[in-house]
């Protein structure tokens, strides 16, 4: 029996814990915990509810020409810089949050971070996959993407624990800090030993790959991150906004987190025995719910539930919507996946901007909740419509 060692480059369960702790700086730290500070920093009004908007927006143009980015490299050794390129970033983008509160600054911060964040997870997935040493690396993949959950919960749990006894912006620098001291592991095994000779494949552009029912697929990914964005910036914001339940914002945005855990796994599963395209119907009409329980009901165990609702749904989505791609492309999966993940991007670049602007209007959220709730709806009948299109079993 070989000694368990944690620094060997080649274990599956390295492989798959660098990638998880790349998820934490890159997901978690880099990108959500905008989302769980967000009550505090607009609270004493170092930040405006439209200033706030624009950064979100920001972060996912960021991550937009990240993900599109990381289509065009093709090299493995140019991954792994890059993935290293992009872990630097979001520590240093991190700290930014918390050492200054100028807008510029600010700005051009959540820009380079939502670029690392892609980093992180577009090219860090890629490298992950590369490494892995399974037949079949489906379930191994539904082991990573449970990462985000990880990510979420556990950067939730180091910002609020800071805030409970100082300030927001230490919980930025504790959170750069955090993902410094395990930024070395991911940088270290998810490298290869020697410099890879790869015999890239050119894969012309196949305008066959987009059929009808793959051009829907690409609009319903849309309208999946519109849902997804107004959550993942808003949903702690929108629950303090809530009378009697402003204590429980942080608590719901944990939730998001622990039911993203195993959500990846759990509807790779179900997709496995009952078809891609019905759990991702099933999910985003979940997700609908989720959405409409805080215009509905001031109940706290309703509210923490749409928490439930939301992390246990999208992390899933983007699973099955990728894995559903990548099937779909057969030899070329780099460019169906792309063109999902930039429809995802354009989604959530432009929801938090009509989300302000509506909330500013009205005076609360549930206008932008109705409007998100119904380009959701809108999915979810594309996609039943592209499951009468699509008569090929997949």
């Amino acid at each position: 029996m070989s000694s368990f060692n944690l620094l060997d480059k080649n274990s599956n369960f390295n492989i798959l814990l660098a990638g998880i702790i790349g998820l934490f700086i890159g997901v978690g730290v880099a990108r959500f915990s905008y989302t769980s500070l967000l009550p505090s920093m607009l609270e004493d009004n170092t930040l405006s509810l439209t200033f706030s908007g624009v950064l979100a927006s920001l972060n996912y143009v960021g991550y937009l020409s990240g993900s599109i980015f990381a289509i065009f490299i093709k090299d493995i050794n140019t991954k792994v810089k890059y993935f290293r390129l992009g872990i630097i970033l979001c520590i240093l983008t991190t700290i930014i949050m918390g050492i200054t509160t100028n807008d510029i600054v600010w700005l051009l911060g959540r820009i380079i971070a939502g670029f690392g964040a892609a980093m992180a997870l577009v090219v860090g997935a890629a490298i992950v996959m590369m490494k892995l040493n399974f037949e079949d690396k489906t379930k191994a993949m539904g082991i990573y993407f449970s990462g985000i959950g990880i990510a979420l919960s556990s950067s939730d749990i180091i910002s609020r624990y800071v805030l409970s006894i100082s300030t927001w912006q230490n919980s930025w620098i504790v959170l750069s800090l955090c993902a410094l001291l395990v930024a070395f592991y991911p940088l270290y095994i998810l490298s290869f030993d020697k410099h890879l000779k790869q015999n890239v494949q050119k894969h012309p552009f196949n305008k066959a790959l987009f059929s009808p029912f793959v051009i829907i697929l690409i609009a319903a990914y849309f309208t999946e991150g519109v849902g997804f964005v107004i959550q993942g910036t808003f949903l702690p914001t929108i629950i303090k906004s809530l009378e009697g339940l402003e204590q429980y914002a942080g608590l719901t945005w944990l939730l998001v987190g622990l039911a993203g855990i195993p959500a990846a796994i759990i509807w790779m599963k179900l997709a496995h025995k009952y078809g891609s395209i019905n759990m991702i119907i099933i999910a985003m009409s979940i997700q609908i719910v989720g959405i409409l329980i805080p215009t509905m009901t001031t109940n706290v165990y309703l509210n923490l539930f749409c928490g439930v609702l939301y992390g246990g749904t999208f992390t899933g989505l983007v699973a099955l919507f990728m894995n559903l791609g990548g099937k779909l492309a057969g030899a070329n999966p780099v460019m169906l996946m792309g063109a999902l993940t930039t429809a995802y991007g354009i989604g959530q670049v432009t929801a938090p901007l009509y989300a302000v602007s509506l909330t500013q209007w009205t005076g609360n959220y549930n206008y932008a909740l109705y409007v998100t709730a119904t380009i959701v709806f809108l999915g979810v009948l594309m996609l039943l419509i592209a499951k009468k299109i699509q008569t090929l079993n997949l």
